[in-house]
């Protein structure tokens, strides 16, 4: 099943939805207009349909394999990443001083949609990189910058995120592994780190990873935590590559989903110590990571999007030629293609609803990233600053959530076809499962939503983007269509569930924490539907005004027809989730432990 890249709806939400015209009147992003945006996306989009997505299938058949420490990626892989890298698509956000090209990230997440939609697994090489990138930037030395960003940034060297060991997955306390100094400044790193997407491959000829590790006589816990830098082979002063470092594959993990990309059991130290080189100051990692990790989870948001939007068009494309049954109004006389029942509409509607409503809000949060970035007026940073970070754990969870849903109806639409491999369906569900899960699990980034997000500051960032949505209602009322009419009494209802939430959360944390963890999936989960169901509001509004004035009529009703779906049948569980939040928390703990 071929892709093909939404670039229409992408440029629908970088134009009117992240006002890419203010993005690109902010200092360094000047040359970022909308005419620069639709050029890389038709590029980014011949790329990825031509290039990537034919190996998607071949990655799920053919997985990465491991024999005697070496990674054979995917047939194909290599080739096309060569063509990636050929194509600077790596650095396409990165600073330009670097050798990226600096784009904002209200492109950049567009391109990665793509990038991901087209192959998950092929895609994952890319993002851990991104976040090394982001690391160095942030915490590296001047030397550490001269020697691994512009490899790192062009795609010759990829990067990795060394977290989890054996005993230490969530919770990075416990993390063992151990840096030692060495008279010269740098560090022996000695450890096990398991999961490591990417740590081993043929696809580049230096893998860079970043590794936390405890420096002997560091603090306990997570306070006692360095992050290094410790490459596969090292680095020679004139930039060629060394010897080789004491880091080696052991093995490769044997997985549900995402088969084509390895998922590598790290040792460091089996043979007297990897070299490592301590970013920033010590004791500091976490802090470090936490910036890798933030990047990555937008970024794992991002691929629930994509690969939602990936399982939608395989489904139109089945239901468009599935010959099943008379529809049951009576318009065909005849057995006529799925497309045409009620029921299979509901589910494709759901899935395209879903796919837009949270492309428009990773979008919307994109725009805020740059703007906390590049704004020159300081509160405006600020208070987009406070925006996106509140957007984060929404993207991740949400969207890699709703994807799990959206993969689940492209089986069902398929019916028992659905289940056979042959057809194609089933990965997209089987790839979907880890979003949930890695770079923090849906209650991680619940769990980040209450206590940072939320009763940190009482609710005040809430309380500012409820009133925002106000204000979209009211832009709602004054437009005198059923759709817009449809939309503003869900959001209102809506918006008024997700306060009474804000402040049972805000008022409850600290006093009743059981009570308020106890509905914090659910509570993130009622965000992310509020907030995308406000962005595709606001796309109602916009399509509304464009469809009166003649433009890509038939693109814009099906906007409008989409928010109000989304309204209708999405947005309306809201308030369902309110009473499960407020009122639902004691039968969550009601059961006695042994009653399990």
């Amino acid at each position: 099943m071929s892709y093909t890249a939404p670039v229409k709806d992408m440029l629908f939400d970088i134009e009117h939805l992240a006002n890419i015209a203010q993005v690109s009147e902010m200092p360094g992003l000047e040359e970022a207009g909308l005419e620069t945006a639709q050029a890389v996306l038709e590029e980014c989009a011949r790329f990825n349909q031509d290039v990537i997505a034919p190996l998607n299938v071949a990655g799920d058949k053919h997985p990465s394999s491991f024999k005697d420490g070496h990674v054979a990626t995917t047939p194909g892989f290599k080739e096309a990443f060569a063509q990636y890298v050929a194509g600077g698509w790596q650095g396409l956000q990165h600073p330009s001083e670097f050798g990226g090209q600096g784009l904002p990230k209200t492109i950049g997440a567009a391109c990665g949609e793509m990038l991901n939609s087209a192959n998950l697994s092929f895609a994952l090489c890319p993002l851990l990189s991104d976040g090394a990138i982001e690391a160095l930037l942030t915490a590296g030395s001047d030397a550490l910058k001269a020697t691994y960003l512009d490899k790192l940034v062009s795609g010759q060297w990829t990067g990795t995120m060394n977290l989890t060991e054996p005993q230490a997955g969530s919770d990075l306390s416990l993390v063992r592994s151990r840096a030692e100094p060495q008279p010269d400044g740098t560090f022996k790193i000695f450890g096990t780190k398991i999961f490591i997407t990417y740590g081993e491959h043929d696809m580049a000829e230096n893998i860079v990873h970043l590794v936390l590790a405890r420096v002997a006589g560091a603090p306990e816990g997570v306070k006692g935590i360095s992050l290094f830098v410790v490459p596969k082979f090292m680095v020679n002063a004139d930039g060629s590559l060394g010897a080789r470092n004491d880091v080696h594959c052991v093995s490769i993990e044997h997985k549900l989903g995402i088969k084509a990309s390895p998922t590598a059991v790290l040792q460091y130290g089996d043979h007297g110590g990897a070299v490592g080189y301590i970013v920033g100051e010590e004791n500091r990692g976490l802090e470090y990571m936490f910036i890798m990790m933030n990047a990555a989870r937008y970024a794992v948001g991002v691929q629930g999007i994509a690969l939602a939007e990936r399982a939608y068009q395989h489904a139109v494309a089945y239901a468009k030629e599935r010959v099943q049954s008379r529809p049951v109004d009576g318009s065909i006389n005849a057995s006529a293609p799925i497309i045409h029942h009620p029921d299979v509409k509901r589910m494709l509607m759901t899935m395209r609803a879903y796919v837009e409503g949270c492309r428009a809000m990773a979008t919307t949060a994109a725009a805020a990233y740059d703007a906390m970035h590049h704004h020159p007026d300081a509160e405006t940073r600020r208070q987009n600053q406070a925006f996106y970070e509140f957007m984060v754990p929404l993207v991740k969870g949400y969207s890699t959530e709703m994807s799990l849903e959206v993969a689940s109806l492209g089986v069902q639409v398929h019916g028992g076809m659905g289940f056979i491999e042959e057809t194609g369906a089933a990965q997209y569900l089987r790839d979907a499962k880890i979003l949930t899960i890695y770079e923090g699990t849906t209650a991680i980034q619940a769990n980040d939503l209450v206590g940072r997000k939320t009763a940190r500051d009482g609710g005040q960032v809430a309380k500012a983007i409820a009133a925002q949505i106000e204000t979209t209602e009211a832009e709602l009322g004054e437009s005198g269509s059923a759709a817009a009419a449809s939309m503003a009494a869900r959001l209102k209802a809506a918006r008024e569930a997700f306060i009474d939430v804000v402040g049972f959360v805000a008022g409850q944390t600290k006093a009743s924490p059981n009570a308020v963890f106890a509905g914090s999936v659910p509570y993130l989960m009622l965000a992310g539907n509020l907030v995308a169901g406000w962005q595709l509001a606001r796309s109602l509004l916009v399509a509304e005004r464009l469809a009166a004035a003649g433009t890509d009529v038939d693109f814009m009703n099906a906007k409008i027809a989409t928010a109000r779906f989304y309204a209708e049948h999405i947005l309306n569980k809201v308030p369902g989730l309110r009473d499960s939040i407020v009122d639902g928390a004691e039968s969550v703990t009601a059961l006695a432990l042994e009653a399990f």
